[in-house]
């Protein structure tokens, strides 16, 4: 057995994602993990309670370095104005979304399944990308380039006009060739309803 004092958070997380990976989340076990961390599994269930709790929490870092975090540093941006922000940001978050659905279907088909198991770290993951939506929104209200209005409900009501075409459930609707063009359709009539 490893030397369970260097177990780490960050260790066990790095080594599940791997296996989850290798076997996808529904075959991996608690002891499949364990084994490869040359630990007990007891040892493990001192740091998550359960499986269920050790997907979340691998699932919950992966859409942080996955998604949020790239996300964020387009928010961020001053280099572009906050319309152009606003479509770029939502292009990375499709175009993120379509490739891990189709290069990393294992990690894609877990945070499919923790949507539906975990709400509460799904809707705090869900309220950071609309708090980052709705930053770009405030700068394009305070740049006289956006109608004044709540950035909050905004971006709130634009996340949710946009599901269809990031949220995990209509995954299967990405491959049909007219999503693109719808997109824009959507786009456009939303960008409509904000623009001065």
């Amino acid at each position: 057995m490893a030397n369970e004092q260097a177990l780490t958070k960050a260790l066990i997380l790095d080594t599940a994602e791997q296996v989850f990976r290798r076997f996808g989340p529904d075959k991996t076990s608690v002891v499949d993990i364990a084994k490869v961390l040359q630990v007990s599994h007891g040892t493990l269930y001192r740091h998550f309670a359960s499986k269920a709790a050790l997907r979340e929490a691998v699932t919950e870092r992966w859409l942080n370095v996955s998604i949020a975090q790239p996300l964020q540093e387009i928010a961020d941006r001053t280099d572009v104005q906050a319309t152009e922000r606003l479509r770029i940001w939502f292009d990375a978050l499709i175009s993120a979304k379509r490739k891990y659905a189709l290069e990393d279907p294992e990690m894609f088909a877990m945070y499919t399944a923790v949507t539906l198991d975990a709400a509460e770290m799904i809707q705090f993951h869900v309220q950071g990308l609309i708090q980052q939506i709705a930053g770009i929104i405030e700068e394009g209200i305070q740049a006289q380039e956006l109608k004044a209005g709540s950035p909050g409900a905004i971006a709130n009501g634009i996340f949710m006009a946009t599901s269809r075409f990031h949220h995990p459930a209509h995954a299967s609707e990405w491959r049909v060739q007219a999503v693109d063009t719808d997109f824009a359709d959507v786009w456009h009539v939303l960008l409509g309803g904000i623009q001065l």
